[in-house]
Parts: C-alpha cells; structure tokens; sequence
C-alpha cells in the first residue's frame, strides 16, 4: 500500500475508534498489507482486496485468551 491509502486508513480507524494513538505502519517486504497499534502495542493487520475491480480491507485481530484473564 501507498503512503496516501496508509493515512486514509489511518484516519478511518482514529476517528471511527475515536483514538488519535491509533498508528497504521508499512510492514517490511509487504504491500498487500499493514500494521495497526495502538502506540506501541501491536493490534493486528489490515489486508487490501481488490476483487471485481474494486479495493475493500480487512482488519484481523487476534485476542488471546491471557488478555482476557483481568477483564470482569
């Protein structure tokens, strides 16, 4: 991805989240996809489709079950 549609996305997940921490980041050797964190900790990727001559994405995040143990 270009840095144009980073920042895009960037802004898209800032305001829907409301959360101006929320950094998206070129990942090494990869322009299908991106990094999402949440400052300096790591929430997941973002993946480009272009089907049928049109671009969507995909945010995947995973959510281990040791992060839930101090949530009530």
């Amino acid at each position: 991805m270009k840095h144009p549609e980073i920042i895009k996305l960037q802004k898209f997940l800032q305001q829907k989240f409301g959360n101006r921490a929320i950094d998206v980041r070129p990942r090494n050797k990869q322009d299908d996809s991106v990094e999402v964190y949440l400052g300096e900790e790591f929430l997941g990727l973002i993946y480009a489709d272009d089907e049928d001559g049109e671009r969507s994405y995909n945010f995947q995040m995973a959510i281990l079950d040791v992060d839930l143990e101090d949530i009530h």
